[in-house]
């Protein structure tokens, strides 16, 4: 599957770089949701977009930036009614420069739960043309989601 680009300058979008650490995640994640295109979105849209955005970005600070430091960049553009979301980092590549599969972890009774496993399931779940490639150092991500 191919990349899709978004435009610098499209109306309806945001795209912001932070460090590439859980709090700055947070903090990033509230900046975005209070500007433009997130604000407007439907209560299940916001909920939707924030758990596939909180799901890539933990998996970036926790895995590609496990040995080293860097920032991440989101961009974000709504494209009715889809938002289309690109997020890059210079961290570790992803295992065999590929999409982890997203299988569910095994679940026992609740008391057993896992605490990781999810994430990835989430993601393919929730997204559409989601893509993975390596170039130049750097992971890009990009998906669709449905945002109204």
């Amino acid at each position: 599957m191919r990349m899709f680009q978004l435009a610098d300058d499209a109306p309806h979008s945001a795209r912001i770089t932070l460090a590439g650490d859980m709090l700055a995640v947070r903090d990033g994640l509230q900046r975005l949701f209070a500007m433009q295109p997130l604000c407007d979105l439907t209560e299940a849209g916001r909920g939707t977009v924030e758990i596939v955005l909180a799901e890539a970005l933990n998996n970036i600070v926790e895995h590609a930036y496990a040995r080293h430091s860097g920032t991440i960049e989101v961009a974000l553009q709504l494209a009715h009614p889809d938002l289309l979301c690109q997020i890059s980092d210079s961290g570790l590549p992803m295992p065999g420069e590929s999409l982890p599969l997203g299988n569910l972890p095994p679940v026992g009774n609740a008391d057993d739960l896992p605490e990781g496993g999810f994430g990835w399931f989430l993601i393919r779940t929730l997204t559409r043309e989601l893509n993975y490639r390596r170039d130049n150092g750097l992971n890009l991500l990009s998906f669709r989601l449905e945002a109204i």
